[in-house]
């Protein structure tokens, strides 16, 4: 299967073939084909974007978007706060770039079309557990 994957932003907090990777192996998994950039914001701009799209005036970790493709083929853009990851990656004791695989996976499935519930019950969802066993097998 042959999927085309841009990475993109000011700074990239690990490197774009480690997100690249990450995008393939779900992609694989998943058995679908996708044209997705991954882009890295700070949280001004995060900040923005969620308020955009969320209605919500703070930064958030991922956001991502399904474009329509008359072609067939699914396209997608995933953006990530670095800043974010960061301090959440802090807050749970684990490494940054873990992290950052757990969001570029997490955006990837959305891209999918795979969705959970807000609260509590998000981390026994099928999506959670799907990300989680792709970020155990990446990191």
């Amino acid at each position: 299967m042959t999927s085309d994957i841009a990475v993109g932003g000011r700074q990239f907090p690990i490197p774009a073939e480690s997100v690249k990777r990450a995008v393939r192996h779900v992609l694989e998994c998943e058995a679908r084909q996708a044209t997705l950039s991954v882009t890295f914001l700070g949280r001004d701009r995060m900040r923005r974007l969620n308020q955009q799209y969320q209605g919500r005036d703070r930064p958030t970790d991922v956001l991502a978007f399904a474009l329509p493709n008359p072609g067939g083929t699914l396209a997608g853009d995933i953006y990530l706060c670095h800043w974010v990851a960061r301090r959440e990656a802090e807050a749970r004791k684990i490494p940054v770039e873990q992290e950052i695989i757990r969001l570029v996976v997490h955006g990837t499935l959305h891209v999918l079309g795979y969705d959970h519930p807000d609260g509590d019950e998000r981390t026994t969802s099928d999506m959670w557990r799907r990300q989680e066993t792709y970020v155990r097998a990446l990191t």
